[in-house]
């Protein structure tokens, strides 16, 4: 396995390479997971209908 991207990106998190070495894959994990995405509920749903309504096929 190359640890040149991991490693580029720690850098650009702004972790030393130093630092990158001490992480725990557990840690490593949390730093670069991408984070859920927002729930979109009923209420946000029909705000977004009302404000942008289909508009009609002709």
């Amino acid at each position: 396995m190359s640890w040149a991207a991991p490693l580029r990106l720690a850098l650009t998190l702004g972790i030393a390479p130093e630092a990158f070495w001490r992480l725990s894959l557990k840690e490593w994990r949390a730093l670069t997971e991408t984070p859920p995405a927002p729930v979109l509920t009923r209420t946000d749903l029909s705000a977004l209908i009302a404000r942008y309504p289909d508009e009609e096929i002709r």
